[in-house]
């Protein structure tokens, strides 16, 4: 009997020692969590460089944010900037007329540009070689020698290069990539059209300083059909996995030369695959503002109305289905900034020729050039092999 009320008692011992453990084990790992979920969150330093584009307004006035915070604004337009303090209640002492004193004073991890496309490059030769990050908004260039001179100091100075599009942020943009290729609902993709565009950069009252590099042949390269021809490009690439096109074919007009005397206000661009077309339709001549896809694939298509309405058919299915797609659905980023922060922190990793990846943004470029030459001598342009 005493050896076995000895045996209990050692247990019992042995069963408090375990709990007290567990429990400041438990306290330990609680307070662990506690402080990372405490610990401060420092944000991503935004410079900007250039004001006059027409989408800048989504980083003048991002403040209710915290993951990135601009700390320099680059231009040199006193009336516009000017303008943004007043209505984006900055404070006066961001503003810099000199775009490497700037980079050098206020030391960002990013620099985003909303200058005119020809200007990027001058913002990529000032910021990599400071090891400073870039994004630009779409597209990424006006032309073939410039990306690759981006895509060499990139791999040269270790940086990144990234290019916005509003449809990046799409939820139906990323459901139609995974109906292509995570469920098999579509099939092979067969055939793509892309509408994007608007009224026209004057119709819908566009700023006069992004009205006058919009409209430039040089400052733009092109009128609608670089405006929202890059769109069509973009997203074809990603669905194409980056795939080069075997030939562009692509017609453009002036119906309105008075407005637009120096670029075409209207483009359609035929790229086509080895297995596969894509039909661009970029346009000034809209009568709404559009941004709508339709993927046709061996079994099944998928249309894509705006960024969260679809409707999709496959041969299973017994008839068309509508779908709203909300973000949460399929992880997108409905704020390039956040996506920007999390790409700059390490949470994430632009997956190779995704839609602001360098790799996509290359291929955008030489599909838009090889667009213009062959609306300019009226004749299909083919990659080189």
């Amino acid at each position: 009997m005493k050896f076995h009320y000895k045996m209990i008692r050692s247990f019992v011992i042995l069963m408090l020692i375990c709990c007290v453990a567990g429990t400041l084990s438990g306290q330990q790992t609680a307070t662990k969590v506690t402080a990372a979920r405490q610990a401060p969150v420092v944000p991503v330093r935004i410079a900007v460089a250039g004001t006059s584009h027409g989408h800048v307004a989504w980083i003048l006035s991002r403040k209710d944010k915290t993951d990135a915070v601009v700390v320099g604004i680059y231009e040199t337009d006193k009336q516009l900037t000017d303008r943004q303090v007043d209505r984006y209640k900055l404070d006066p002492s961001l503003i810099y007329r000199d775009l490497n004193e700037m980079l050098d004073k206020v030391k960002p991890d990013v620099v985003v540009a909303f200058g005119s496309i020809y200007d990027h490059m001058k913002v990529v030769e000032a910021a990599a070689p400071r090891g400073i990050n870039i994004m630009v908004e779409k597209p990424l260039a006006t032309n073939t020698k410039h990306v690759l001179r981006m895509q060499e100091l990139a791999k040269k100075y270790n940086v990144q290069i990234l290019t916005n599009y509003e449809t990046s942020w799409y939820p139906t943009t990323e459901k139609t990539y995974k109906l292509v290729y995570d469920s098999n609902y579509v099939g092979e993709i067969r055939k793509v059209v892309i509408h994007d565009g608007h009224e026209g950069p004057k119709e819908i009252g566009v700023n006069k300083e992004f009205f006058s590099w919009l409209t430039d042949p040089v400052q733009n390269g092109g009128g609608a059909l670089i405006d929202f021809g890059c769109y069509g490009a973009n997203l074809m690439t990603y669905l194409m996995k980056g795939q080069e096109p075997v030939s562009v074919t692509a017609v453009s007009a002036q119906y309105k030369p008075d407005i637009y005397p120096k670029v075409d206000d209207e483009a359609t661009i035929i790229v086509s695959y080895p297995k596969a077309q894509c039909i661009i339709q970029a346009s000034w001549n809209w009568p709404f503002a559009r941004k709508d896809m339709e993927v046709y694939g061996q079994t099944g298509y998928v249309i894509s109305a705006n960024n969260t309405v679809m409707r999709k058919r496959n041969k299973k299915s017994k008839g068309e289905e509508l779908a709203t797609i909300e973000a949460s659905e399929v992880g997108v980023y409905v704020d390039p900034f956040s996506y920007l922060s999390d790409v700059l922190t390490g949470k994430i990793k632009v997956p190779p020729y995704g839609l602001y990846s360098l790799e996509n943004n290359i291929m955008v470029v030489k599909i838009l050039e090889a667009a213009r030459e062959s609306a300019k001598t009226k004749k299909t342009v083919f990659f080189k092999k």
